[in-house]
């Protein structure tokens, strides 16, 4: 069983490069935002904890997003492993994943960045705000915002799976065909 973090700053095609892999290698794709979701529209005792600290513009405590991770991850023990997009974000959720990780017997086998320009991406998002409905994803400042928060909280996860030799980057630019075959090349060496 295989358990691969997929990141990349905003706009670098996790999603829509999740999508593909999930089918092609028989993964369960856990997007926190996803799982966030399902949670607060279901009103689980996790959901409506989240739900608190939302609402008092708080961010959800990691231990909350952790317990959310781990119950998806127990509902798709059947699945050939774990794609996650989105998590971990910082150094603190990177030690949580790996400690609930050991305790099942599995570890993240890989990290996958999907690297590209800053001006690429942001023209990437503001052509999806079109469609989108987000007004985050409308505003080039907010945008540039997210990237600001990026580069600060999860750009030192690089450095954090270098030295487990765990991390590996992968051009993000290009159509979607050649990356997901960046992707694979990746992923069929692990």
């Amino acid at each position: 069983m295989i358990a691969i973090v997929l990141f990349g700053k905003p706009g670098a095609g996790k999603g829509t490069q999740a999508e593909f892999l999930k089918e092609k290698y028989n993964l369960t794709h856990i997007s926190t935002g996803d799982v966030f979701r399902f949670n607060i529209k279901n009103e689980t005792e996790l959901g409506k904890k989240a739900q608190e600290f939302i609402n008092k513009g708080e961010l959800v405590p990691d231990s909350i997003t952790i317990d959310m991770l781990k119950n998806e991850v127990e509902k798709n023990m059947d699945k050939a492993g774990f794609l996650f997009d989105g998590f971990p974000r910082t150094i603190a959720q990177a030690e949580a994943l790996d400690t609930f990780l050991t305790s099942i017997n599995l570890q993240v086998t890989a990290t996958v960045a999907l690297e590209a320009d800053d001006d690429v991406l942001v023209a990437r998002i503001l052509e999806r705000g079109k469609t989108s409905g987000r007004p985050d994803d409308q505003d080039e400042t907010k945008i540039r915002t997210r990237y600001d928060e990026y580069n600060e909280k999860t750009a030192p996860l690089i450095e954090y799976y270098k030295g487990q030799n765990k991390y590996h980057a992968v051009n993000g630019i290009g159509s979607i065909e050649e990356i997901t075959n960046r992707l694979s090349e990746v992923i069929n060496r692990l």
